[in-house]
């Protein structure tokens, strides 16, 4: 089954630099396809009570740049795909994904498997667990070969 819109979540992480060679390796060997690569990041917030504390500016402009080197690393990992297109997306990362992947009509997501134990993703929850829960597209998770995970 050919895909023709390929949406790429990338954190950085061995296991989204995986996903993100598999990503371009499905694209280019797929006549008319196209790639997008999307860093999605949080800004910290705290509730304390009834009230929200939001990170400081310093903090806010910190995770920005990280941000953008994350994307600029993508961007040349995907270097032997000239037609790639990367997004910053801002909020939580598997809502993020999940949304623009329905605003480009992405037919396929590929993610990477962070590989947390159960006990971590039944109390915190994964950004690939997630977005293989809720997604109405098929879903590719990719574990990094080298750690088994």
């Amino acid at each position: 089954m050919p895909f023709h819109h390929v949406l790429v979540a990338y954190d950085g992480s061995p296991q989204s630099q995986t996903a993100l060679d598999r990503a371009v390796d499905l694209v280019r060997g797929a006549p008319g396809a196209k790639l997008t690569v999307a860093h999605a990041f949080q800004l910290p917030n705290f509730v304390v009570g009834e009230a929200m504390v939001v990170a400081p500016v310093l903090t806010e402009l910190e995770e920005m740049s990280e941000s953008e080197r994350i994307l600029e690393e993508a961007k040349a990992r995907a270097a032997r795909l000239p037609d790639a297109t990367f997004t910053l997306l801002q909020g939580d990362p598997a809502a993020s994904i999940l949304e623009f992947a329905g605003e480009m009509d992405a037919d396929l997501i590929v993610i990477g498997s962070r590989g947390l134990g159960t006990f971590k993703e039944l109390v915190l929850g994964s950004v690939s667990h997630y977005v293989v829960q809720h997604s109405p597209i098929p879903v590719l998770v990719i574990k990094n070969e080298r750690s088994g995970r």
